[in-house]
């Protein structure tokens, strides 16, 4: 990585990855809203098998934030292994609503200035203060792929995006 604003090779920022993949990132963001921020994060344990966790990822100039509680197990496992999976969270069994994931990895990006401004615009949104506590960890998502679902008039839309590649949309009866 570059700095912390710059990727590695097949990563996107949240920006890139939402001008890639538009449709699929509006509907994370709806859905994401629309569940009070919570997302089920999905990390790979110490013994490899998966971890799922309730958390509510931040978006925060205009990058995507997994940030938290820290010494929490599934920090531990991003600070060894960074890949991660971010899911909306749904409880419509119809989907009605859409449903969306992505998956990628994770960039420790320690910047005081970031830390303020996020820590700030958590207390601004929710009232929670937290300004002036160090953010150790504090994981920028950078995807490498996602998925969506849409669901109406007799049909399901399933939307794929990769890395460097344009959303397809595959169209089910």
């Amino acid at each position: 990585m570059t700095g912390t604003s710059g990727t590695l090779s097949g990563m996107s920022t949240w920006s890139e990855f939402a001008t890639e993949a538009p449709r699929i990132a509006e509907i994370f963001r709806r859905r994401h809203r629309a569940a009070g921020n919570l997302c089920m994060l999905g990390t790979l344990r110490e013994d490899g098998f998966p971890r799922i966790s309730p958390m509510e990822p931040r978006f925060f100039e205009d990058r995507l934030w997994v940030a938290g509680m820290p010494d929490t197990a599934k920090f531990r496992d991003l600070l060894r292994d960074p890949r991660f999976t971010l899911h909306t969270a749904t409880v419509d069994t119809q989907v009605s609503d859409g449903d969306a994931k992505i998956w990628g990895t994770v960039v420790d990006v320690q910047e005081p200035r970031l830390h303020e401004g996020l820590l700030q615009d958590l207390f601004d949104e929710t009232g929670m203060d937290l300004r002036g506590q160090e953010m150790k960890p504090c994981f920028e998502a950078l995807p490498v792929g996602a998925a969506a679902v849409e669901v109406g008039d007799g049909h399901m839309d399933v939307t794929v995006w990769r890395a460097g590649s344009p959303e397809r949309v595959i169209r089910k009866h």
